[in-house]
């Protein structure tokens, strides 16, 4: 066995290693359609893999040879495939399809050409590099944020068109891919050309993996840190980004203020009209949080009836402002179950970030506001002047 047969051997190996890794991914997470995609991809590497080692048994290797090119054009195709869903784009399936015959049937066509022609390389690496552009092209046209391995991704995708089309003067330069389809594994280009194939093809797989992987744990850790009747943050997860937050606004010189409402007579509410009607007390509030919230706030459901949300680069006076327009709305809503003539109100307690405080002290400040709201009469907006004075005027807003 020489060089390059060993290498082609260790590929099979690989890409069979990284199919059962993205159908473990395809089990687990039974949505995750991309995973799927992958692993049909590195099914169809091991295939192509199986025929290359094979081709030398064939006296006549002009089938074999087009199956080849055939079948690891369609893993790159499957690849696409899995990009695409990975990241939101409708997957190009009949522009590549079309491609992939035209392009097997161009492979075909220029056997007949002499085994050293340049048009006959390019023939045969050209469509490899258009698929591994369509992938690049693909992630660059994803409206979802892209994080650093998803650059990294997509480096490693131009890098990879770049050396399926050098290929062939890589060939050249190297003294040619052999007299023959069977001798071609007994060139030092072909041991050239599996190398970078491995390289390549290992580093593209395990960054999908890793990315895949990512997204798994990061929607795992979404799911433990969501209310699941509200559909907001539940408190461990509302701490958690609220802190995070707090720090980047801090960072960045920006005022950050804390609302927190607490729905009012809850208890009398599921007393009177059941459990059912006060789930959909709190479906309703924190829709009108979902709404009325932009991007870069924080909203979650810190309690039973109980509601807060970050307020990023908002001071005091807009925070205030934020917490009447979403009591006055809610005040408004019907809500089914209810007699039409029942309204819910909410009070609330504001407090900006004082200089020196942390998260801990802004809550212990809006919850104090909050409580004098509920004092001053409930269905109001209270807010806490800072850490020097404590006073909750009832002129600021609300009724009471």
């Amino acid at each position: 066995m020489g060089s390059a047969d060993f290498i082609l051997m260790i590929n099979l190996l690989v890409a069979g290693l990284l199919a059962a890794a993205f159908v473990a991914i395809a089990v687990h997470d039974v949505g995750r359609v991309s995973a799927r995609w992958l692993a049909f991809g590195y099914l169809l590497g091991m295939a192509y893999f199986a025929i290359e080692f094979s081709i030398p048994a064939f006296a006549d290797a002009r089938l074999p040879v087009v199956m080849a090119f055939a079948v690891f054009l369609g893993a790159t195709i499957a690849f696409n495939g899995g990009v695409a869903h990975k990241y939101g784009v409708t997957p190009p399936w009949a522009p590549m399809l079309v491609f992939l015959a035209v392009a097997s049937a161009a492979v075909y066509l220029v056997q007949d050409l002499p085994r050293y022609s340049l048009t006959r390389m390019l023939a045969y690496q050209l469509p490899y590099a258009a698929m591994q552009c369509t992938a690049l092209g693909i992630v660059l046209s994803s409206r979802q944020r892209l994080e650093r391995l998803d650059h990294l991704l997509m480096l490693v995708l131009a890098a990879s068109a770049l050396q399926f089309a050098s290929k062939p003067f890589i060939a050249g330069a190297l003294g040619g891919w052999g007299a023959n389809p069977q001798s071609y594994v007994q060139t030092g280009y072909a041991l050239v050309s599996q190398s970078l194939g491995t390289v390549f093809g290992l580093a593209l797989a395990l960054l999908a993996l890793a990315i895949l992987v990512r997204d798994v744990l990061a929607e795992a850790m979404s799911k433990s840190e969501t209310d699941t009747l509200s559909r907001l943050l539940n408190r461990g997860g509302f701490e958690r980004h609220a802190e995070l937050a707090l720090r980047d606004a801090v960072r960045r010189g920006v005022p950050v203020a804390l609302v927190i409402a607490d729905l009012d007579h809850f208890k009398r509410i599921n007393d009177s009209y059941g459990h059912a009607c006060g789930d959909r007390v709190i479906e309703t509030f924190a829709g009108l949080l979902r709404e009325a919230a932009a991007e870069h706030h924080v909203a979650g459901r810190i309690g039973g009836e109980e509601f807060a949300i970050i307020l990023p680069g908002t001071n005091l006076t807009a925070a205030r402002l934020f917490a009447e327009g979403a009591r006055s709305a809610f005040g408004e809503l019907p809500i089914e179950g209810l007699p039409a003539e029942h309204r819910c109100s909410a009070s609330f307690g504001v407090a900006e970030l004082a200089v020196a405080e942390d998260f801990s002290d802004l809550l212990r400040r809006a919850d104090e506001a909050l409580y004098a709201a509920k004092n001053a009469g409930r269905d109001c907006v209270r807010v806490s002047l800072g850490t020097a004075r404590r006073q909750f005027p009832a002129a600021v807003s609300g009724r009471g």
